[in-house]
């Protein structure tokens, strides 16, 4: 494996135990935790059951059905059995695997917005051309893009300002300080 893969291989397989953990959980949980249709309920069994306590009407009832809950999860959770992230720690994961063909990733972004999937922004902090005069771009987060097609305008630096967004077909397109728009692809 090239070097500089590395990082972005440790990223994903870093990942991977909690998907697991939490596909697990879900496809061993009883009741409503993977309903069928089209409707289906994805939330794990424990945060199910704190969401379930909203329905009882009775206050002292509800809140021992919410303590009971809160303690089922607190527990899933100390045990790995579920993994709980925010929306910033959702927008990280996403930016560190945008551009790689991960799709069992693809529930850390369903809190996103469509903007925020479609597409990440970046600082160029080493480009190099080839004897064909295609880049290569390696931004300052550590993923590596390459030139596929098209041409720039002016050529790329250090520091340069660049927009990533998808494509048709699974592809990328990438935008350098402003210039039009050059097909790319991911390397790491």
């Amino acid at each position: 494996m090239r070097p500089d893969r590395r990082p972005a291989l440790a990223a994903i397989l870093a990942l991977a135990p909690a998907l697991a953990a939490i596909l697990a959980l879900a496809l061993a949980a009883p009741g409503p935790a993977l309903a069928k249709g089209p409707k289906a309920n994805l939330h794990a069994a424990a945060l199910q059951s704190v969401l379930d306590c909203r329905g009882i009407a009775e206050a002292a009832q509800r809140l021992a059905c919410y303590d009971a809950a809160a303690a089922q999860m607190g527990e899933a959770e100390a045990k790995g059995d579920i993994v709980v992230i925010d929306r910033a720690q959702a927008q990280k994961a996403h930016r560190e695997a945008f551009g790689l063909h991960v799709p069992s990733l693809d529930f850390v972004t369903r809190a996103l917005k469509p903007e925020e999937v479609d597409q990440v922004q970046g600082v160029v902090k080493a480009a190099r051309a080839d004897p064909y005069g295609k880049w290569t771009f390696v931004l300052e987060d550590g993923s590596v893009w390459h030139q596929i097609s098209d041409q720039l305008d002016r050529d790329p630096k250090a520091g340069s300002k660049v927009t990533i967004h998808r494509a048709a077909l699974g592809s990328y397109k990438m935008s350098v300080d402003g210039q039009p728009t050059i097909r790319v692809h991911r390397d790491e």
